[in-house]
């Protein structure tokens, strides 16, 4: 049985939260996962993307999608599933919005491959779901500047997306929990 309650992949684009979540989820025998990529595909008119204009707009809409993936997380949780949240959580600010709605049994992981294996991952992904990005020096020295000493750093540069999902599964059970 999973020791937490929630568990908040987040990475740079390309550091296969996606890939890695899903394979957590597959993993354990009630489970839930929930991509911030998804959600956010549930706006229809409207949308403005994280880093896009206006920004107050973007502000408001990445507030929003963090409240929802709480939400869902907590009902999945309430309900006997464990939910993998899929999000990039650029500052310590945003993770603690997570942590003060999930409480103190979230699992916080950072995939971190490094900067040119995200950008190599991002080339072999089918066209349509290519992220342009150009931010990533930017990026990668907020989350280490933010909460380089939160959660579980994990290089995954040099693993298959099958070790990084069960090093996190075997990690779950035995792992501290945030704000303990």
């Amino acid at each position: 049985m999973v020791g937490v309650d929630s568990i908040l992949g987040t990475g740079m684009p390309g550091a296969g939260k996606s890939t890695v979540t899903r394979l957590v989820a597959e993993r354990l025998p009630r489970s839930a996962r929930l991509g911030g990529d998804e959600v956010n595909a549930m706006i229809v008119n409207g949308f403005v993307w994280a880093l896009g204009e206006p920004a107050d707009e973007a502000e408001r809409q990445v507030e929003l999608l963090h409240r929802n993936l709480c939400a869902l997380a907590k009902n999945f949780a309430d309900a006997g599933f464990t939910p993998l949240i899929d999000a990039t959580i650029p500052s310590r600010a945003r993770l603690e919005f997570f942590r003060e709605r999930l409480g103190p049994r979230l699992l916080f992981v950072v995939l971190a491959p490094g900067i040119e294996v995200c950008r190599y991952r991002n080339t072999i992904r089918d066209p349509a779901e290519r992220f342009d990005f150009d931010g990533y020096e930017r990026l990668e020295a907020d989350m280490r500047r933010e909460f380089g000493d939160t959660g579980w750093w994990l290089d995954t540069a040099g693993q298959a997306a099958d070790e990084t999902a069960d090093r996190i599964v075997e990690w779950a059970t035995r792992a501290p929990r945030m704000g303990a």
